[in-house]
């Protein structure tokens, strides 16, 4: 927490009135990245666009997303390693995302041609989607010269198969 402080700017105790341990903070800021991803994936996703228009701009934010808070896109993506407590913290909350996006996948039409329209089939749906992202999000980190508008057409490309599959009868 000293650190934390420190790098925040404010004393231990400020820090502390805020969030009760190290572990609070964690899950905070985990809820924070988790609710602003899905905030977004709504926007872009929601409407009464053609999926071809709706869904690369919801890829273009993400990438955005990634681009502009790279350490909590690494923090959210990369989990709490070594640490029980903060990696049962981190399950429970991608294990939320990972819900809600489900149902977001469940509104899209034809969304039963990929793997059925129950709450298990489409979480298994999200989390390809999720977990191709996440690793994508994570490799991009670590190449940083690769531009956004690479990493976006790349998992256009790799995601577009599937939901243009979806679309067919």
């Amino acid at each position: 927490m000293d650190t934390i402080a420190e790098r925040s700017g404010v004393s231990v105790p400020v820090l502390y009135d805020h969030f009760a341990s190290k572990l609070d903070l964690h899950r905070r800021l985990l809820e924070r990245t988790r609710n602003e991803l899905l905030e977004m994936w709504r926007e872009h996703l929601s409407g009464d666009e053609p999926l071809e228009s709706r869904f690369p701009r919801a890829i273009e934010a993400w990438a955005r997303y990634v681009e502009e808070h790279p350490q909590a896109a690494k923090m959210f993506f990369s989990g709490a390693l070594g640490d029980p407590e903060a990696e049962a913290v981190h399950k429970e909350v991608q294990a939320q995302a990972r819900v809600a996006l489900g149902v977001l996948v469940g509104l899209e039409p034809g969304a039963e041609n990929i793997a059925g329209r129950d709450q298990e089939a489409l979480e298994m749906s999200a989390e390809i989607l999720r977990s191709g992202l996440t690793g994508l999000a994570i490799w991009w980190i670590d190449h940083p010269h690769v531009e956004r508008a690479q990493i976006v057409h790349a998992a256009l490309n790799v995601v577009w198969v599937g939901l243009e599959r979806a679309r067919k009868p």
